[in-house]
């Protein structure tokens, strides 16, 4: 597949797919409301928290950005399984951990908890880790290593799938 093709593909299921659950189920949980303040003489905590929450749901934003293009400029592909990538992503935010979309989702939902104080979205955010990560065991991992063989059981060895890797891993196959 080429970047013309896959593009689209990808632009649309960024839409439909982290929008709903970045976007749409956050907001359906909190309408994006501003909760009262928590108990008294803990307005350091929530101010500390809404700043956090904010750097949180931006930053997550943006890696999740980045990780959809990569796939589509790197892997010549989408993030959908009926349109995978030929090539192994492994280069930009690919190379500090194995899951920047999914890491991206939970840091976006995440931020959104704090900056709404929102229990139902932390509630959302502790469900969609534990369906996630289960996914990505069951059935991601085995697809990828039958797909790209020895080089993701390489990359797997080197880069960790959930808690991104400080210095960046430089792979000898790949980008």
């Amino acid at each position: 597949m080429k970047v013309r093709q896959a593009a689209p593909g990808s632009a649309l299921f960024f839409l439909v797919g982290p929008g709903s659950v970045v976007v749409l189920i956050p907001w359906l949980l909190s309408r994006w409301r501003f909760d009262g303040p928590p108990p008294s003489g803990l307005d350091w905590l929530m101010i500390i928290g809404r700043a956090a929450g904010v750097v949180l749901t931006l930053a997550g934003g943006a890696f999740l950005v980045h990780a959809f293009v990569r796939f589509v400029v790197e892997g010549f592909g989408t993030p959908v399984p009926a349109a995978p990538p030929t090539r192994l992503v492994v280069g930009g935010a690919y190379r500090h951990v194995r899951n920047p979309m999914y890491v991206a989702i939970f840091a976006a939902v995440g931020g959104q908890a704090l900056l709404f104080w929102s229990f139902p979205v932390l509630v959302y955010l502790a469900i969609a880790i534990m369906v996630v990560v289960c996914w990505v065991r069951i059935f991601e991992e085995p697809q990828l290593r039958r797909r790209f063989g020895d080089d993701y059981v390489r990359y797997c060895g080197n880069v960790p799938g959930w808690l991104p890797r400080l210095r960046p891993w430089r792979p000898a196959f790949g980008t």
